[in-house]
């Protein structure tokens, strides 16, 4: 299943948002938390800085969100992981609330109550949690909601390679193919489950190859490039769509950044990211739409311009709506 231009164009446009998005919190996270603070000898302070709590960038793992949300329809559901952003971005939630959400303001997503592992936006159907292997429940309820009301919508569950060790996966993947579910379980294999290596925590090398355990298809993109998941992406939803079940997807990826902001990064060879740079995957998209005549120069400036311009306007946006009130702090929780 070939991409459209319209498509590819949008792939690369939303990659480049993801990663100017991703790099920009990236600085203004470590605001307060770096020195004099270090230098004066004390901890790391997670909760100091304009955005309190841990931070989870997805930094060269764009192709996995876009080449599976550019076959998704508003009605289909995506839930994310910890490391939700670009699935967030890729699905349509507006940066704006998005971000003042990671801000901790009355205008985010949850009021400022969820922070940035706990995104939640029912109009766009999209949600997300900190919790391992939590996506793929709700993936499938969503799922059987549709199939229920006769409905041809897909669900998507977006989870890391750790998470196939959770008992959350195998329940899920159980169900999904006992009840034929639409729904698409997307693997991003990243290598590390925070500093564990897969070859350290996993038995079998490709978790694709655990969907035939339970009667539905295993799919491996085994390279970080938005066109392959696109294809392989396409054919799976098509194929939740017509009624046949799950399919398991898992993507080679990498993580550019530490599992979270702050993350010494010690269990990582010297080097490695500088060798997965040399691969990534947004100058491949872009070389490969240049080599075909889809972008010249000034196409390419101004997709960088309108990205720019939304980045900036919602972390202006995150910086400078207002707090929640204390006497909020009740509302919207259960009693």
């Amino acid at each position: 299943m070939n991409p459209s231009v319209e498509h590819q164009l949008w792939m690369y446009e939303k990659m480049i948002e993801i990663r100017e998005y991703e790099e920009t919190m990236a600085r203004i996270y470590l605001e307060g938390k770096l020195p004099p603070h270090i230098q004066k000898g004390l901890a790391f302070d997670i909760g100091a800085g304009p955005v309190p709590g841990e931070m989870h960038l997805a930094a060269g793992q764009e192709p996995v969100a876009v080449g599976v949300c550019a076959h998704l329809h508003d009605d289909d559901t995506v839930v994310g992981a910890h490391r939700p952003h670009h699935f967030a971005i890729a699905k349509g939630v507006p940066l704006k609330p998005m971000t003042a959400e990671m801000f901790g303001k009355d205008t985010g997503l949850g009021r400022g109550k969820g922070g940035h592992m706990h995104l939640f936006d029912p109009i766009h159907k999209f949600s997300c949690s900190g919790i391992i292997g939590a996506s793929m429940p709700p993936a499938c309820g969503a799922a059987l909601a549709a199939k229920k009301r006769g409905k041809n919508w897909v669900a998507v569950a977006f989870f890391g390679e750790g998470a196939t060790n959770q008992g959350a996966f195998h329940e899920s993947m159980n169900l999904a193919a006992l009840w034929k579910l639409p729904v698409l379980f997307v693997c991003e294999d990243n290598k590390y489950a925070i500093s564990v290596e897969k070859s350290e925590s996993t038995s079998v090398a490709w978790n694709a190859d655990r969907a035939a355990a339970y009667g539905m298809p295993g799919v491996l993109v085994d390279q970080n490039d938005a066109v392959a998941v696109y294809e392989a992406a396409g054919v799976a939803i098509e194929r939740a769509r017509r009624g046949e079940g799950p399919t398991l997807l898992e993507v080679k990826t990498d993580r550019y950044l530490g599992h979270f902001q702050g993350d010494p990064e010690t269990y990582r060879p010297k080097g490695e990211v500088e060798a997965l740079r040399r691969n990534d995957p947004i100058p491949r998209l872009h070389d490969q739409l240049r080599r075909a005549g889809l972008i010249d120069d000034g196409t390419d400036q101004a997709i960088r311009a309108r990205v720019s311009a939304r980045v900036t306007e919602a972390y202006e946006y995150g910086r400078t709506s207002p707090y929640p009130q204390p006497e909020d702090a009740l509302l919207h929780v259960f009693n």
